[in-house]
């Protein structure tokens, strides 16, 4: 659905109404307090905090992908056959040797761009919530 002018204006003054805003900059601030008693870099978070806040806004679709990663990196950490779990076995079989080589490659950078982004939002939402 194609988003017009006018709807992006009506979202706008809905979140204002809403108080949308207001809870956004409680939460900031709770999260930075948080963040001063955790040792953890205040713009950081706050670069990640506007990220996030960001991609609610735009309604962004959750990254397939980055969900299946994040899934295996909680149930069992780090392993050193991710690739292997996260290939698509049905479509891996139909490539070529070079098809299977380039697709390897770029999962394995899909993976690695999925765990950076993990480990930046396990520092802010799980490992500082455990104190």
């Amino acid at each position: 659905m194609e988003r017009t002018f006018k709807s992006l204006a009506k979202e706008a003054k809905m979140r204002m109404k809403n108080g949308f805003w207001k809870e956004c900059r409680e939460k900031l601030d709770s999260e930075r307090e948080h963040a001063k008693r955790e040792g953890i870099n205040e713009s950081r978070l706050e670069r990640y905090f506007t990220q996030k806040v960001t991609t609610e806004i735009k309604g962004d679709a959750p990254d397939e992908f980055y969900l299946r990663v994040r899934d295996l990196l909680l149930a069992e950490g780090e392993v050193s056959d991710a690739i292997g779990r996260l290939t698509d076995k049905a479509y891996y079989d139909t490539l070529s040797y070079s098809e299977k080589q380039r697709y390897t490659l770029e999962l394995s950078e899909k993976y690695l761009r999925a765990l950076e982004r993990f480990k930046r939002e396990y520092e802010f939402e799980i490992k500082g919530r455990k104190s």
